[in-house]
């Protein structure tokens, strides 16, 4: 009796439970985190800003710049105080709400007149007193800041500094602060003299990921006191606010404000930029102010940053959009943000929807995709898969939100491609199910293919290895075959007849697969035993002819199947270089000189073996000069094929031999560089026959 199948529902259940249990896995690594996860989710935000950037709505901050041109007309950086005290005197002179300097003037200035004076000979007294009498230049320059509204930049420090922190107060609007704020141990300040004349302070750091500024800080805490960003203590300083309100929802900062100006933050205090492309009409050069030549409506009412942008000062960096931009323009671009409220969002509950996403695509892929064919789940697949990217640009576009489309997206991705492999999985098993006899037939090819593969290395141990004469300098062999098959019918061999002399040979049976191998076998051991047997006394032409001859008659008498053979075969004198050889229907070797030569040894020629039994054949004879190389290859190389039945062809080898050949290549550099070509050339395609390569070359006598 047949017995009844499983119900449809019964055949869906463990594929769903098992993308179920995927799809909690998957959700567990992601909420672990990895860096490779974060760096992903950035790129996905990057991409928002690069396609999309900010519309620039107004520019309330102006960036007076330390240009090129600045540079050229006051001389290089870093210049004395008293310049940089007349730069803020200038900028006054044209009423800007407030001054930003983008600057840590933490060492005393060498060019001030007491350091000079320290510097003369001791017989310039009077000189020297002179120069004492004067103000330093760090006076000249706090007195320039104290007669200005000028809010100077500090940077936060990993560890404790001796500089004092001057920050202004915060008032707690919602609770207490619980949840930390980006941390620092200490401050970097300017020099303290310079530093107490200011009206403000803000941090100049910014939030660096993968070299690349996001977010910058709005606030940060310093030894556990809240400090405001460079930003937002100039917007303080220009509205006259005694304090900063610091909003707090669950425990966490939410948002700053100042007199007219409010602003949401992250938790740990820090906004994330939407950036604009750069604007030049942010930028007015400094050499226009010290001169005058600057327009007062350039200046005027502005929150006015000093920085550097000349590029020899390296003072740039690679934004989130992917332009690159000094660091000063960053400040002006959240300055921006603040004064049009055009914040770039990760609100808290953020993170909750991209889960929601992702449950809701896993639900509806473990339901149906165990249950539809595999065309209509690929585009269920697809569909759910591209449902975030969707809803993420749609916040992007509607609310400035930024919807992490990365992670949600390559999870759906791990659960549909686990639903798949189960579903494919399922269907497999339910065919092996109604073919048991072809399964047994496959059970039975693969013991056959067991065997081959058996037969494949005993093959391939009877050829000699590359390595046998590494400890003879005289000589550098690279030898390699590769079936077409599991075993083939190419081979090779190598030898040392006595302490001066080496026989070599490479040959070609007729046809493939397990009958050619095995003739190979009995080829290669037959020539090996008459080449022992003769002596192959000297390098003489007769000889080598003999030698043929013999192996010939040998090789014909075990050759029950007709098959035939193509062989080259030689001996090499070692301390000499003299060469006899002879061909036996083979490709003609290529002969690379060490001067740059090439040629192919075309004389010695004969009918392969086993073609005419008692062929009487005759050698050719050359001499190698050292370094020159011989190179012997099977028409499996010539004659392989790539998809389009084009041949690889005897020119294409050529060249690349020319080439291995200037590069001066090693036999076994050569070899690898004929292969990859070969291996590229044919692109996949399966073999058309047996590759052989044997490559010698003779470095020279002792």
């Amino acid at each position: 009796m047949t017995p009844a199948a499983p119900a449809p529902g019964a055949r869906l259940a463990p594929t769903r439970w098992f993308g179920l249990a995927a799809g909690v896995i998957v959700a567990a690594i992601a909420l672990v985190g990895s860096p490779a996860q974060r760096k992903l989710q950035l790129a996905g935000f990057d991409i928002y800003q690069a396609v999309l950037p900010r519309t620039v709505q107004s520019q309330p901050a102006v960036i007076v710049a330390i240009d090129e041109k600045t540079l050229a007309e006051q001389g290089q950086w870093p210049w004395p105080r008293t310049t940089l005290a007349r730069l803020i005197e200038a900028i006054s002179a044209y009423a800007p709400a407030v001054i930003g300097v983008d600057l840590l003037l933490t060492e005393p200035d060498r060019l001030s007149p007491g350091a000079i004076a320290l510097s003369l000979p001791a017989s310039e007294v009077a000189t020297r007193e002179r120069l004492l009498a004067l103000p330093s230049n760090d006076a000249v320059l706090a007195q320039a800041i104290a007669r200005a509204p000028v809010v100077l930049g500090i940077a936060g420090m990993p560890q404790a500094t001796a500089f004092s922190l001057r920050a202004p107060p915060f008032r707690m609007i919602g609770g207490e602060l619980a949840s930390p704020l980006n941390e620092f141990a200490g401050v970097l300040t300017s020099l303290d003299g310079i530093d107490r004349a200011a009206r403000g302070r803000g941090l100049l750091s910014a939030d660096l990921e993968g070299a690349v500024v996001r977010r910058m800080p709005l606030l940060a805490s310093v030894a556990g006191t809240p400090t405001p960003g460079l930003a937002l203590e100039m917007l303080r300083v220009a509205t006259a606010t005694p304090a900063i309100a610091l909003s707090i929802e669950n425990g966490a900062a939410a948002g700053v404000a100042v007199r007219g100006y409010a602003f949401p933050v992250g938790a740990d205090g820090q906004a994330w930029i939407h950036f604009s492309k750069r604007e030049s009409g942010r930028f007015v050069s400094a050499a226009d102010v010290l001169s005058g030549r600057a327009e007062r409506s350039r200046l005027e009412g502005k929150l006015v940053l000093i920085g550097i942008s000349g590029l020899g000062l390296l003072d740039y960096q690679t934004a989130a959009s992917g332009e690159r931009m000094p660091g000063v323009e960053m400040h002006a671009q959240l300055l921006e943000m603040m004064f049009d409220n055009t914040p770039l969002l990760r609100p808290q509950w953020i993170a909750a929807l991209e889960w929601l996403v992702f449950g809701a695509g896993s639900a509806l892929m473990i339901w149906w995709v165990p249950a539809i064919a595999p065309r209509r789940a690929l585009k269920l697949g697809f569909a759910v898969i591209g449902v975030p990217v969707l809803f993420g640009w749609a916040l992007f576009l509607g609310a400035r939100i930024l919807f992490d489309t990365a992670t949600p997206s390559l999870n759906l991705a791990l659960v549909f491609g686990v639903l798949l492999a189960l579903s494919l999985i399922e269907a497999n098993r339910r065919e092996q199910l109604l073919a048991k006899e072809v399964q047994r037939q496959r059970e039975d090819a693969a013991r056959v293919a067991g065997e081959l593969e058996a037969a494949r290395r005993i093959q391939t141990g009877i050829l000699p290895r590359p390595d046998a004469l590494r400890a003879d300098a005289r000589i550098e062999i690279a030898a390699e075959m590769t079936p077409a098959r599991e075993v083939g019918g190419d081979l090779y061999d190598f030898f040392p007849l006595d302490a001066s002399r080496l026989f070599f040979l490479i040959g070609d049976v007729s046809g493939k697969g397990l009958p050619a191998s095995i003739f190979m076998a009995v080829s290669k051991a037959l020539y090996k035993s008459s080449a022992l047997r003769s002596g192959a006394g000297g390098t003489d032409l007769a000889l080598i002819g003999e030698l043929m001859t013999v192996a010939n008659a040998e090789v014909s008498r075990e050759n029950g199947e007709a098959m035939f053979v193509t062989m080259f075969a030689g001996i090499l004198d070692l301390d000499s270089g003299a060469l006899a050889y002879c061909n036996a229907g083979h490709d003609n070797p290529y002969l690379l000189k060490a001067d740059g030569g090439l040629t192919r040894l075309a004389d010695g020629d004969g009918p392969p073996l086993c073609v005419i039994d008692d062929f009487e054949y005759h050698g050719g004879h050359t001499r190698l000069g050292p370094g020159d190389l011989l190179c012997m290859v099977t028409d499996g190389i010539t004659e392989a094929m790539n998809r389009a039945q084009d041949l690889y062809g005897g020119e294409r080898l050529l060249q690349v031999l020319k080439v291995a050949q200037g590069r001066d290549l090693g036999p076994g550099e050569m070899l690898a560089q004929v292969l990859h070509d070969v291996a590229r050339f044919v692109a996949g395609a399966d073999p058309a026959d047996d590759l052989t390569l044997l490559l010698l070359r003779w470095n020279g006598p002792r």
